[in-house]
């Protein structure tokens, strides 16, 4: 499997303490990755180290197939990123800190900044001092600035953090598009459970510094259980119902008054029927699916425990 990034038990330590411990991590060429974790799970340090920000106390990273050292000043030409909050020289305009980005990169393709402002929506702002931008307008200058120098891999930390729901799909189709247009590789961290799902193809799970597990997108879809989701007034005589006079075993009492029903030989209709005769008051009820959300408590669950 061709890895265009890939760490080998890293680990990163800060006063004592394990901020990241033997973390492998694999990103292949041409997918976006999610790299999905609560605050402070580590997503942030794995990221400054991935861009030569931080030295590793353990392990190593491989990017492009060479291991990453201080002197790998080649290998991140080939990297575009943002950590954290973009930061940019206020006084100056957004398309003169795209152009000085430009020149420190030393790449001079005609019509790249006026390309990425456009792609980013920007153009109307293009002559404004940053200092006058909004925190969504820095967020996308960021982005922009990241993107400026058609990188080979696109590192993005948190990229719609002061977003909009507008800012946040303008975003999310930028990203597909880099993607599957481009052929950008791009690792993105969140915590928000439903950027990651609506446009990753593999999704990394870290919790307390430790990665839990990489599965596909595809894989969880089809290990994914669907479920009737049924909230009762009164659980007991529900459960009596499903089990005594429907004969169902597969059903699980998530909380009281609400009970999930994986058993699929029953229509709901009947269901419906066998609850209102037995004088079940029903306040909700509906066929779901288990979401990336259920897979991620799922796996930070075990670690709690």
């Amino acid at each position: 499997m061709p890895y265009i990034l890939q760490t080998n038990h890293l680990t990163k330590t800060i006063g004592g303490k394990d901020l990241v411990n033997d973390v492998n991590l694999h990103v292949k060429k041409g997918e976006i990755y999610g790299f999905l974790g609560p605050n402070g799970a580590g997503k942030t340090t794995i990221m400054k180290m991935i861009t030569n920000l931080w030295k590793p106390s353990g392990g190593n990273i491989e990017i492009f197939g060479e291991k990453l050292t201080p002197q790998s000043y080649e290998v991140l030409k080939r990297i575009g990123s943002i950590i954290e909050f973009p930061t940019f020289y206020d006084h100056m305009t957004g398309d003169e800190n795209l152009r000085l980005h430009c020149e420190y990169m030393g790449y001079y393709n005609h019509g790249s900044v006026e390309n990425a402002l456009d792609l980013l929506n920007l153009t109307d702002a293009v002559n404004k001092p940053v200092k006058n931008y909004s925190l969504g307008m820095k967020e996308r200058l960021g982005i922009a600035r990241a993107i400026l120098c058609k990188p080979e891999l696109l590192i993005l930390d948190e990229p719609t953090n002061g977003l909009d729901p507008a800012g946040m799909k303008q975003i999310r189709d930028l990203l597909k598009t880099l993607c599957t247009e481009y052929g950008i590789t791009i690792m993105i961290s969140s915590h928000i459970l439903s950027e990651i799902e609506s446009i990753a193809d593999t999704v990394g799970v870290i919790h307390h510094g430790k990665m839990m597990n990489e599965i596909s997108m595809n894989e969880i879809e089809e290990m994914s259980l669907a479920y009737v989701e049924l909230s009762v007034v009164n659980t007991k005589t529900a459960a009596y119902v499903l089990s005594e006079k429907l004969g169902l075993t597969n059903f699980k009492i998530v909380a009281d008054g609400e009970i999930r029903i994986y058993d699929n030989r029953v229509s709901t209709q009947k269901l419906s029927k066998a609850l209102a005769l037995n004088d079940v008051e029903v306040i909700a009820f509906g066929k779901k699916a288990e979401t990336l959300e259920d897979y991620f408590l799922k796996m930070t669950a075990e670690v709690n425990r």
